[in-house]
């Protein structure tokens, strides 16, 4: 009987679609990408009905794909002017130039949070006569609860950027908005002697190993910049040639009191001081303390392109953690991941065994179809916030880095340049693609490819692509 009944849904596709049409696509996606590893679906754009379909309903892993659902998501329950808030607060007594008591930042996520903010903490305490700080520096992150290091997070992967904790006290060095990070640049001295080596936006309550040696030009360059496991401890090791330099983003080890550090010493650089006991904390703003300032954000509309463009992870989990607190009162990856759920299926998506872990696809736990994906593509076109989300997506070979994104270098072709609109996925064993595409007939569909267990995946789905490209 199931035979049959895939037999029947075979028949109704290859009807859908030219017969030679068909058979090319069908051609070309089991040529290059196989029958039992890789999840195809397309649609017609406009009807949302699907024109072609391998394994449409097979579970799979979405690797960054998971950003679709939880963007989405994001756009439709927080809203595209949603502003993160981070307070400012103190409490005690000014005497003089002098603040007996402490001094409060209370987060709520916000991944843009950055030097230049922080610049604008120290100018509200001057405005109101605070010179010198009697007391201490607390943070108050408990807008978010759960473990910090997101789910899927190899202990080899915790010192790059891509595997950063997410707090709600965190910080950014630049508009890519890699958060919970501070970048370190080395650069060489004379040939025997260490490279010497700048911190942004500071120390951040971080120790640094420099362990590294200046080389002469045209060695190799071997120098490597990492976060110890577990600990404050960055390393710089190896080589580093004359003419060279080296750029790394290394994570916090604990975002919330890294970023408080990183405040603190800030304030100081523009002159306020602290008294020797002024220590940095974690704690609860207590009821009797004053509100300041607050700082917002820009919009999430604003912030997309960056998250989806660039496939940014630490604010794909931060905005699973932002939803489950404005809606159901625990900011918790959990309780975003369920908002995500209901989400998807408010657009007739049977999700019911599909799995949620978190919101950057990082997790191998994730698991959803291509015919799932593919129908929320078609769902979101009737949204409000459509224009926000397509926006947002990479631009095949466009090569400016906010338009293509993860694209940029992929389909260069002048036969597909800019004809596709997708989000890319990559995890080991794992590459995915789905988005919106122009046919060479003109016509726009819907498609999403997930593909396991192949090495050097993207070769082969960029080869699908113009096969599809040229046959619709």
């Amino acid at each position: 009987m199931k035979k049959i009944f895939q037999l029947v849904i075979l028949l109704a596709l290859f009807f859908s679609l030219p017969i030679q049409s068909f058979a090319s696509i069908n051609s070309a996606v089991t040529t290059h990408l196989g029958k039992s590893n890789a999840a195809v679906t397309i649609r017609d754009a406009e009807s949302g009905k699907i024109v072609y379909s391998q394994n449409g309903d097979k579970l799979m892993r979405p690797a960054s794909n998971m950003k679709l659902v939880s963007g989405a998501a994001a756009l439709s329950i927080l809203g595209e002017d949603y502003r993160f808030k981070t307070n400012l607060y103190i409490d005690g007594i000014i005497v003089n130039d002098t603040l007996n008591g402490n001094v409060y930042i209370k987060g709520s996520g916000d991944p843009t949070l950055k030097k230049d903010d922080f610049l604008e903490f120290a100018k509200e305490l001057k405005r109101i006569g605070i010179r010198t700080i009697n007391g201490h520096v607390i943070g108050d992150d408990t807008a978010f609860s759960g473990s910090t290091l997101p789910p899927g997070v190899l202990k080899s992967d915790e010192t790059y950027y891509f595997g950063a904790r997410t707090s709600a006290i965190t910080m950014s060095q630049n508009n890519d908005f890699d958060a919970s990070t501070v970048i370190i640049t080395a650069k060489p001295g004379k040939v025997g002697a260490k490279p010497s080596y700048s911190i942004e936006p500071n120390l951040s309550g971080m120790v640094i190993s420099n362990q590294a040696r200046t080389v002469s030009k045209g060695s190799r360059n071997t120098i490597t910049i990492k976060r110890a496991y577990n600990t404050n401890r960055i390393i710089i090791s190896g080589n580093l040639p004359q003419g060279s330099s080296k750029k790394e983003w290394v994570t916090l080890q604990d975002p919330s009191k890294n970023t408080m550090q990183a405040i603190k010493q800030t304030l100081q650089g523009t002159g306020l001081k602290f008294v020797k006991s002024s220590k940095v904390e974690l704690g609860k703003v207590p009821k009797k303390a004053t509100l300041l300032y607050t700082n917002e954000s820009r919009t999430l509309a604003a912030i997309f392109p960056a998250f989806m463009k660039l496939s940014n992870n630490s604010i794909a989990d931060i905005l699973v953690k932002a939803m489950g607190k404005q809606q159901l009162g625990e900011g918790s990856t959990n309780k975003g991941a369920t908002l995500l759920k209901k989400y998807s299926a408010s657009l007739n998506i049977p999700v019911n065994n599909w799995s949620f872990a978190d919101g950057s696809g990082l997790s191998n736990s994730n698991r959803v179809t291509s015919n799932g994906l593919s129908q929320l593509l078609y769902k979101v076109q009737n949204e409000s916030y459509f224009g926000t989300f397509f926006d947002s997506l990479p631009v095949a070979g466009n090569k400016d880095r906010m338009v293509g994104g993860t694209l940029k270098s992929r389909l260069t072709n002048s036969a597909l340049q800019n004809r596709i609109y997708a989000k890319t996925g990559y995890i080991p064993n794992v590459y995915t693609l789905s988005g919106y595409m122009k046919g060479q007939s003109g016509k726009q569909y819907i498609f999403s490819i997930l593909l396991e267990n192949k090495s050097s995946g993207n070769v082969y789905i960029d080869r699908t692509m113009a096969a599809l490209v040229k046959n619709l």
